[in-house]
C-alpha cells in the first residue's frame, strides 16, 4: 500500500492534470539487476524521443548511482526560479538528478523515507513545464526503494532493460513481477549488449549468448522493443556527455535506439489512451 504522503502527492498531481492541457506519459526504465546499461538506455531513449520532436523530461531516480548528468554533459543546475528548481537541459532533454546535489565521490547512505522525500521534491518542485514524456531512471533491483518509487510516481508504463544471458533474465522476471504487483503495465523489454561489434572488422560476436531478451518478451507476452549492440563508442560518448544518438545519429546503434524509442512511444500512447496515469509538470 502507498503511504499517506504518496496519496497526497498523487492528489497534487491529479489536480495539476485537471489544470493542464498537456499531461505527460510517464515511463519507468528499470532492470532486475545492475550492470545491464539501464541508464545508458534511459538517456539515449530520452534523446531519441526529443530528436523525434517530443518534449521530454528525464528524472534520475537512481539515487545510489546518479550518472545522468555525466552522460548528458551537464555539471550544474540553472539558478532557482521563484524558489523552484529549474531542470538542466541537454540534447533537447530536461532532466534532474541527485548527482547535482552531491559532492564528488559522496555516497548516498539513506533509508527509504529520505529517498521518498527526494523523489517528491523532484516531482513537485521542479519546473518541468509541458512534457510529452517523462522518463524515470529507476535504481536497479526490486527492493523496497524500487517498490516505493513505483508506488509514488504516477507511472503510465515500464520498460525493462536486460542483457541476453540467463542470470540477467532471471532478474527480468523479478522486475516484471514487481511492476505487476504495483499494477504498472509493461511497455516491453529492451535487450542491451545483444552482440559485440568489433570496431575494426565489424564482426558481431554474441558474447552474452543470443536471443535471451526475445525469449523473455515472448514468455511475458510483451514486445521486444529493441536489440542494442555493444560498441565501444556508446561508452565513449556516454563518458563525454554526448549520447550516441546525438553524436552519431546515423550509426547502427543509434538507429537501434531510435527504433526502440518509436516503439516505446507508440505503446505508451496506447496505454495513456486506455487511462494509465500521466503527469503534469508543476
Amino acid at each position: 500500500m502507498a503511504s499517506d504522503e504518496s496519496l497526497q502527492l498523487g492528489q497534487t498531481l491529479h489536480a495539476a492534470v485537471q489544470r493542464s492541457t498537456k499531461p505527460a506519459v510517464v515511463l519507468a526504465v528499470g532492470s532486475g539487476k545492475g550492470g545491464v546499461g539501464k541508464t545508458t538506455v534511459s538517456v539515449n531513449l530520452a534523446v531519441a524521443l526529443a530528436r523525434q520532436g517530443a518534449a521530454v523530461g528525464l528524472l534520475d531516480a537512481d539515487v545510489y548511482g546518479p550518472n545522468v548528468p555525466l552522460m548528458l554533459g551537464v555539471t550544474q543546475l540553472p539558478p532557482l526560479q521563484e524558489g523552484q528548481i529549474v531542470p538542466a537541459t541537454a540534447h533537447g532533454v530536461k532532466f534532474i538528478s541527485m548527482g547535482f546535489f552531491l559532492k564528488p565521490d559522496e555516497p548516498v547512505i539513506w533509508r527509504g523515507p529520505m529517498l521518498h522525500g527526494v523523489i517528491q521534491k523532484f516531482l513537485k518542485e521542479v519546473l518541468w513545464g509541458p512534457l510529452d514524456y517523462l522518463l524515470v531512471d529507476l535504481p536497479p533491483g526490486t527492493g523496497d526503494v524500487q517498490l516505493t518509487l513505483s508506488q509514488t510516481i504516477p507511472l503510465t508504463g515500464a520498460v525493462i532493460v536486460t542483457t541476453p544471458q540467463d542470470v540477467a533474465l532471471l532478474d527480468v522476471r523479478k522486475a516484471m513481477a514487481m511492476f505487476e504487483k504495483v499494477r504498472v503495465p509493461l511497455i516491453g523489454i529492451i535487450e542491451n549488449m545483444s552482440t559485440f561489434v568489433c570496431p575494426s572488422c565489424r564482426t558481431e560476436t554474441p558474447i552474452f549468448r543470443r536471443g535471451g531478451g526475445r525469449a523473455a518478451a515472448e514468455r511475458a507476452k510483451v514486445p521486444l522493443l529493441g536489440e542494442i549492440p555493444l560498441v565501444p563508442s556508446v561508452c565513449e560518448h556516454g563518458d563525454a556527455g554526448t549520447p550516441i544518438v546525438a553524436a552519431e545519429p546515423d550509426s547502427a546503434v543509434a538507429k537501434a535506439f531510435t527504433a526502440a524509442a518509436r516503439q516505446v512511444a507508440d505503446r505508451a500512447r496506447t496505454l495513456a489512451a486506455e487511462g494509465s496515469p500521466q503527469f503534469v509538470g508543476l
